[in-house]
């Protein structure tokens, strides 16, 4: 497509010059990260030149056999620039969640880690839009870029999704702002100004768009996103299992609401998304074929948490994507059902705990059809990515009950 055309290779030749440089000296804490990503981004990763990346897989060849924080990142980092490469291109690499240290652990520090790696990847997602609606001739991925009433309903969802977030660090946004672009810049400003080195650095190696169109970007930030969500719900709903365990039903009632307010928390991302223009949409994806949201991890360790899912799904692609995920599954991996089911609880706990998984699945119902209709809007009848039939898939989906307690009648798929 003309649109994606290659450009030059000033920014190629300078990253080649510099990794050959490091590669005389190869220090993984001197590696040349900022000439590297503006080459990639330059052309978009799936343009990225030939002998760029022969250069970077010489790089990887030659990294310390021992392991450092720095070894870690850079390794990581190279692993996501070379996916298409190496012929390991997925969901995961295309969304370089390796590099995100998704929320994991206990309840708590999972809480604080999916408040502050969203408030970062949504700032991010704000601060590039804001750049085009400055009109920055310089900026990156410059293809099909939106207007400017565009960009501010962008800087509209983004407050909204922002604002509980920085609210429970004790943070006040306007978001609902009569002008939302001097509101997202003030956002902007209070979460970005106060980052670390190592969380600029994050947010520098996530995101390696395939293409040069505006829009990915934002696609990719909202994706990573609903990835340390569902992540943090999935360590809430083990915390749940866990509990009811224990047959302590006050700490899994806690736990599914957590889980619940944090999926209806991300609603407005689905607003932010809907913003994405198809044309520029549909531009991209052709390049993002072998990557699909159907090979998200955390999302099917939040499903399989809450009940076993039935041989058949098990044994489809839903599954068979995430070999590590279903293998726990068939190993016996603790469900909210099963330790309901098992636990002494009397009546008047258990009829709590019941009342806990009918808001969560009404949650998770609430996302998947939005989730649907989104996809509808954006793919039509055409097949999704991960060779599935797109919007039909998940419409089947819808079909999959959440939970298989006799109190929780509430249905639906993804």
């Amino acid at each position: 497509a003309a649109h994606l055309r290659r450009p030059g290779g000033g920014d190629t030749d300078s990253a080649l010059a510099r990794v050959a440089a490091w590669r005389a000296r190869p220090a993984p804490e001197g590696f040349p990260y900022d000439e590297v990503i503006a080459a990639l981004r330059h052309t978009g990763k799936h343009f990225a030149p030939r002998e760029l990346l022969a250069s970077l897989a010489a790089a990887r060849a030659g990294l310390p056999r021992h392991t450092t924080p720095a070894v870690r990142r850079l390794d990581r980092f190279l692993a996501t620039a070379l996916d298409k490469r190496d012929e390991r291109y997925d969901n995961p690499s295309y969304l370089a969640l390796d590099g995100l240290e998704l929320p994991a652990g206990a309840s708590p520090e999972a809480a604080a880690r999916r408040d502050r790696l969203v408030a970062l990847l949504i700032a991010d997602a704000l601060r590039f839009e804001l750049l085009a609606e400055a009109g920055e001739a310089k900026a990156p991925q410059p293809e099909m870029r939106p207007q400017g009433r565009i960009i501010e309903k962008r800087c509209r969802h983004g407050l909204l999704v922002l604002a509980p977030v920085l609210a429970r660090s004790g943070t006040s946004i306007a978001a609902h702002a009569d002008d939302p672009i001097a509101a997202a810049r003030d956002a902007v400003d209070a979460v970005l100004g106060g980052m670390t080195a190592d969380e600029r650095l994050m947010l520098q190696l996530t995101l390696l768009p395939v293409s040069r169109i505006h829009d990915e970007c934002l696609f990719i930030r909202v994706l990573q996103s609903y990835e340390a969500t569902f992540a943090y719900a999935a360590v809430e709903l083990a915390a749940a299992a866990a509990a009811l365990g224990g047959s302590d039903a006050g700490t899994a009632v806690a736990a599914l609401d957590g889980a619940a307010r944090v999926l209806g928390e991300s609603s407005p991302l689905f607003s932010l998304i809907g913003t994405m223009q198809p044309q520029a949409f549909l531009a991209f994806r052709q390049y993002t074929d072998g990557a699909s949201a159907i090979q998200s991890r955390s999302y099917k360790r939040m499903e399989s948490t809450c009940r076993k899912p039935d041989r058949e799904r098990i044994d489809s692609s839903a599954y068979l994507s995430v070999p590590e995920v279903r293998a726990a599954v068939l190993a016996g991996a603790p469900t909210i059902d099963a330790a309901l089911q098992a636990a002494a609880l009397p009546a008047e706990q258990a009829h709590a705990v019941r009342d806990a998984m009918d808001r969560f699945a009404s949650a998770l119902l609430r996302w998947r059809r939005t989730h649907h209709g989104v996809a509808g809007r954006m793919l039509g009848e055409r097949r999704g990515t991960g060779d599935t039939e797109g919007s039909a898939y998940l419409a089947n989906g819808m079909t999959i009950p959440v939970f298989a307690a006799p109190r929780c009648p509430l249905r639906g798929g993804a």
